[in-house]
């Protein structure tokens, strides 16, 4: 990984030098966009409307126009904005860990040690991970003043940009505001549903199908042309039809018979004896590293415990 700002985290006298990289990368395919009669290939040009020539990168600058007039605002004005040449990352305060919705969360970074000795860095993280804290912090990357949340992860450090509050859009929906009537059988229901499909979250299990399936229709081409055969591909696909509007209750009893591999008459008798939170065919959340439910795959082997620490952490 190559770092891409180098500072330290302040707070109070504490001064803890780091490094900063990112935390996370993008796998998708990279596909370009071509004429569909002869493959050749489509150009954006940057194009100057004043004397029509191609301008290089190296002599755009960056403008504001207020209507009236444009100012035009060079690299080495933005290098000289105060918050840009700062190198630190200022810790605010020290916050309850639960108490910034995710929804908040933008880029993710890891935090390197950048000194000969490690012991304030540990320190930090030690202190956040006994307390139960996070760091919101304030710090300047990439021409931005940037709020941040600070925090463990693993055994490292973890700096993830947090949106402004106003950048987060309120959700007013009608629909909503029109009270819902919920029965209790309807709640058992439910409450059963999630016990039959509930697990520690393994976020290794779960892979890209979209983009597994984009990678072989790609490799096919390569293969056999335009005379690929979808169907042989990937199979007959069903054609979509508009979904059947059932009874709620019924939904319920038939997704939970589906998924104990039983009638939907099964389901309708079980949670009509007991309600589920008492029910003696509820089944308990799976352990670490079961494979009782059918979502699951691999192994049922126990995983190290330094794993299981770490994914503790990460949550």
């Amino acid at each position: 990984m190559r770092a891409v700002w180098k500072g330290a985290v302040t707070f109070g006298l504490v001064n803890v030098p780091v490094k900063l990289y990112s935390a996370t990368e993008d796998h998708d395919v990279s596909l370009h966009q071509v004429h569909d009669a002869d493959g050749g290939r489509i150009r954006y040009q940057r194009v100057c409307e004043i004397d029509g020539e191609v301008v290089p990168y190296q002599h755009i600058d960056k403008a504001y126009d207020d209507g009236e007039r444009t100012v035009i605002i060079t690299d080495e004005d933005l290098k000289s904005l105060p918050a840009e040449r700062s190198r630190e990352i200022e810790v605010v305060e020290f916050v309850p860990t639960d108490q910034i919705d995710p929804i908040m969360f933008d880029r993710s970074y890891y935090l390197e040690p950048d000194s000969a000795s490690n012991k304030a860095y540990v320190l930090l993280r030690e202190a956040l991970e006994s307390t139960d804290r996070t760091a919101v912090v304030r710090m300047a990357l990439r021409q931005k003043t940037r709020l941040a949340a600070l925090r463990v992860f693993g055994d490292v450090l973890m700096v993830q940009t947090l949106l402004w509050s106003d950048e987060v859009r309120q959700a007013n929906f009608p629909a909503l505001d029109e009270p819902a009537k919920i029965t209790s059988k309807e709640l058992d229901l439910s409450k059963q549903l999630i016990e039959s499909l509930s697990n520690d979250f393994e976020p290794e299990q779960f892979v890209d199908e979209y983009q597994q399936e984009l990678r072989t229709l790609i490799q096919a081409k390569l293969e056999q042309g335009d005379a690929l055969d979808t169907a042989a591909t990937f199979g007959e696909q069903p054609e979509e039809e508009g979904g059947e509007v059932i009874d709620l209750m019924e939904a319920l009893r038939q997704s939970i018979a589906a998924k104990r591999g039983g009638g939907a008459d099964d389901a309708k008798s079980s949670s009509s004896a007991k309600p589920a939170s008492k029910s003696s065919s509820s089944k308990k959340p799976a352990a670490k590293g079961s494979s009782t439910t059918s979502s699951k795959s691999g192994s049922s082997d126990e995983k190290p415990a330094a794993k299981r620490r770490t994914a503790k952490k990460a949550g």
